[in-house]
């Protein structure tokens, strides 16, 4: 199980051994809100739909959810929101809320995933998607299965 706490721009991770591990985050800088193009961070319940990126190198940047190449701090592009390492595809769970229609998380292409701007986690940053240090997203990545559920709370 996942907990994101947008006020607290924190991400927690129960084990299957029962333990909580704590993850700082960053999620939207325009706040929350599950609506098509509001670039906000969806609330509520939610379940991991796809794990993509398996296998692939720390830094790895992803298009189309397709690896494309190895980020390189030299040739950042200021514009683009890089996602890297890997990617947590959310799936909402609630229709009408985050699921179907103008709300659906899943067609926002609503992820978890590393971000070129580490400096920046721990304060609300993103373009709806929750970012983790890179390093963080390879542990929890391997540490959750597709289905795992993921509440996301104000």
């Amino acid at each position: 199980m996942i907990v994101v706490s947008v006020s607290g721009q924190m991400l927690y991770h129960r084990r299957k051994t029962g333990v909580w591990h704590a993850y700082p985050v960053s999620t939207a800088a325009k706040g929350t809100g599950n609506r098509e193009g509001s670039f906000q961070t969806p609330l509520g319940k939610h379940r991991i739909a796809n794990k993509i990126g398996e296998g692939q190198p720390l830094l790895t940047a992803f298009r189309g959810r397709e690896p494309f190449c190895i980020y390189d701090p030299a040739t950042d592009d200021p514009k683009r929101d890089w996602i890297l390492t890997r990617i947590l595809w959310l799936t909402g769970s609630e229709t009408g809320k985050n699921r179907r229609g103008k709300v659906d998380t899943h067609a926002r292409y609503i992820y978890i995933h590393g971000t070129h701007e580490e400096d920046k986690i721990g304060t609300p940053a993103s373009h709806g998607c929750i970012r983790m240090k890179n390093e963080d997203m390879l542990e929890l990545f391997e540490n959750v299965a597709v289905g795992e559920s993921v509440r996301i709370k104000s």
